[in-house]
């Protein structure tokens, strides 16, 4: 199946305010129902275990609401590691209200200092970004970072797209309908995602699959 871009409406803010919050909230229940908040919360402890550190400063990017994090945040509590979350948005709309940390900003020059955070993390928002691009995303949050940048993304497969549809009709918002389907055929595989990164200057670089689809990417500072 080849990668073809589909606008995503989130992406673009083409809706109502109340469409874009609605649209949100899919995505969380997304990520929880379909293993999006699993995986990222494996790939912090996989972190925090390597470093044998039991506190994380994290940078979350391309955010939205933070749903991800901050629920890893409260799985990982439970387990005697501590996140400290910082979310990052191109717009303060995506972002939730009333949350300190949290910054508007661009993540192809984030506006941090070198090694800030510990780990630059990113859900379901790397294929957001075309092959020649997607380096110089990886590369900035490790410059940002001081462990690891984490990826959690979507795999690209017929079968994967197939059960997208077969499960949009469990969402009522029209930019889900748009969005998820949309997602998936803008993915990587791993194969592609391997050869992206081969010149990110990593330490080293560890790709695993998760439940449904999806993969997880540690790429070490």
């Amino acid at each position: 199946m080849k990668r073809t871009f589909s606008p995503e409406l989130l992406d673009q803010d083409l809706g109502t305010s109340t469409e874009i919050a609605a649209s949100l909230r899919d995505l969380r229940h997304i990520n929880d129902w379909f293993g999006g908040t699993r995986a990222t919360t494996t790939l912090l402890r996989r972190v925090a275990r390597r470093a044998r550190l039991s506190k994380l400063s994290v940078l979350e990017v391309g955010s939205g609401l933070g749903d991800v994090a901050v629920a890893a945040q409260r799985v990982l509590a439970q387990q005697g590691i501590e996140l400290q979350v910082t979310l990052l948005d191109r717009l303060w709309s995506h972002l939730p209200a009333g949350r300190p940390a949290s910054i508007a900003g661009d993540a192809l020059r984030l506006p941090f200092r070198n090694a800030a955070f510990d780990v630059v993390s990113c859900s379901l928002f790397a294929h957001h970004f075309d092959p020649p691009q997607l380096p110089h995303l990886v590369a900035e949050a490790l410059r940002v970072s001081r462990r690891a940048v984490l990826v959690n993304d979507l795999v690209r497969t017929r079968l994967h797209l197939a059960l997208v549809y077969l499960g949009l009709p469990l969402f009522r918002s029209r930019i889900t309908w748009n969005d998820a389907p949309a997602s998936v055929r803008c993915a990587y595989t791993v194969d592609e995602m391997r050869a992206l990164l081969a010149g990110v200057p990593a330490r080293r670089i560890d790709i695993s699959r998760h439940f449904l689809f999806r993969m997880g990417i540690l790429v070490w500072k």
